[in-house]
């Protein structure tokens, strides 16, 4: 497995003032802006990366921390035979993105996803 990128989600009540505060304080980029989840990147060091997110569009609960993987679906397999508990299934979301949640041993939910390729 490899990994890509990990990234926190943090949540907001506001994202005007989450924007203000990491675009225009802190100087981030606004890389991805969907509305419900924005994700900020360094300039100067683009793996440094968070998001800010309201709540998420499909899925039932807020995830902790978003690890970006290549092959998402051995990942869940494993996941699955290990016994974990599987917070979001596996799915295909209309943004783009493979994705599933699975809960970490201090109930932290971790969004493990990929973008498929073509």
């Amino acid at each position: 497995m490899n990994i890509q990128r990990v990234v926190p989600n943090l949540k907001t009540n506001s994202m005007e003032a989450s924007r203000e505060f990491y675009a225009s304080f802190l100087g981030l980029h606004i890389e991805m802006d969907m509305d419900w989840i924005v994700t900020f990147i360094s300039q100067t060091n683009p793996m440094a990366q968070l998001s800010v997110i309201t709540s998420d569009l499909t899925a039932p609960i807020h995830p902790d921390v978003t690890i970006e993987i290549d092959n998402v679906d051995e990942l869940h397999a494993e996941a699955v035979r290990r016994g974990f508990t599987i917070a979001y299934p596996l799915t295909d979301e209309p943004w783009g993105v493979r994705r599933f949640f699975v809960v970490d041993p201090n109930g932290r939910v971790i969004n493990l996803m990929t973008h498929p390729r073509g």
